[in-house]
């Protein structure tokens, strides 16, 4: 199925089911009083979060998604049937938009986490509502409700602990492939990777503690991405998620030193967004098997100066792999710690001030 991760659609809440005008009858007897039942309320759209799926692009095959109805109500008091709600699966990491405002409505971050984002229409009123002791046959009835109906933009953003950043042909994929169970198209040209990819990394450890993170591969960034060129722009965003940034650095390219591609990497992360590149990084320099140990080292120490984290790895021979998933794990943990922290602790109420009694 083709990668789609925006799109624009049209949803559509049920109209409420009508009340009703009637009356008890009885054989050679006039009307007896108003019976007339209430509607049923409209269905409600819902959207709601799964892992099952990566994309957006089974929602592309229809202009409109529409809740069910309400039915209209009967005699006898009997009440409509209720319209049946239409539950819309979508990838976890989708972010909802009303299109004609901007607005965002939510996203879902979880498995089974629900948004509603158009409500049913009200149902309407039989006669019964309107007897009076000087209105003894009531005519009125309400009708019912139209039910919400908008025009959502639905954008993906991939939910992942460590993103890779780095020039086409830097080797992201043969990582990701090295890493994880992930098997991205891989090839010795550049912009083989036209989607993201997700991998998830797993160490080595204690067989009841499950240790490991989820590593996203996005499309390579060329200078001007972030100004809309090549296809940074259109993937950057799924980097906003990740907890940490890795800079993946072909070290052995002749025609940029490591230190040059960098800055452009982190500079057009900055343009695009200051809190990308302001999440926690660290420097990998890829291919180290292709240059002089001197020169690495040279590198590794004209970067480290600078004020980078780095390590060297060969995605192709596998050295360093082992450091780097250890460095990974330590840091996402890291934040993920920092994240948690930040959220205010419940306070403790002390049950004698709660109870506003003095201490016995």
């Amino acid at each position: 199925m083709k990668f789609l991760d925006s799109i624009e659609i049209k949803v559509k809440a049920g109209r409420g089911g009508d009340g009703v005008v009637s009356f008890m009858r009885s054989k050679g007897k006039p009307k007896l009083g108003p019976d007339g039942g209430d509607g049923g309320t409209g269905g409600s759209v819902l959207i709601v979060g799964t892992h099952r799926l990566n994309t957006l692009s089974s929602l592309r095959y229809r202009a409109i998604y529409s809740a069910e109805d309400g039915v209209r109500g009967g005699s006898k008091r009997c009440r409509g049937k209720c319209g049946e709600d239409l539950i819309l699966p979508m990838p976890v990491g989708t972010v909802v938009y009303d299109d004609a405002t901007g607005e965002k409505i939510g996203e879902l971050l979880a498995e089974g986490e629900e948004l509603l984002v158009a409500i049913g229409g009200r149902h309407g009123l039989g006669n019964v509502h309107w007897v009076r002791s000087t209105h003894q046959a009531p005519e009125e009835f309400r009708p019912g409700a139209l039910g919400e109906e908008k025009d959502l933009k639905l954008e993906l953003k991939l939910l992942a602990d460590v993103g890779l950043a780095g020039f086409p042909n830097a080797g992201k994929s043969t990582l990701l492939s090295r890493v994880s169970a992930a098997r991205p198209k891989i090839a010795d040209y550049p912009f083989t990777t036209l989607v993201p990819n997700l991998g998830v990394v797993e160490l080595a450890g204690d067989d009841y503690i499950q240790r490991a993170f989820v590593m996203a591969d996005v499309p390579g960034l060329i200078e001007g991405a972030s100004e809309g060129r090549g296809l940074g722009l259109q993937f950057l965003k799924h980097l906003e998620r990740t907890s940490v940034i890795t800079y993946l650095i072909d070290v052995a390219n002749p025609e940029q030193q490591p230190a040059e591609a960098l800055r452009i990497l982190m500079d057009e992360l900055a343009n695009f967004s200051p809190e990308l590149a302001g999440k926690r990084s660290l420097v990998v320099l890829n291919k180290i098997e292709l240059v002089e140990p001197a020169e690495l080292e040279l590198q590794a120490q004209l970067l480290t100066a600078a004020g980078h984290e780095v390590l060297t790895i060969s995605a192709v021979t596998g050295q360093g792999l082992n450091s780097l998933k250890q460095r990974l794990y330590t840091l996402v943990s890291e934040e993920k710690l920092n994240q948690s922290l930040l959220v205010d602790p419940v306070p403790v109420v002390d049950m004698d001030e709660r109870t506003n009694s003095p201490h016995a």
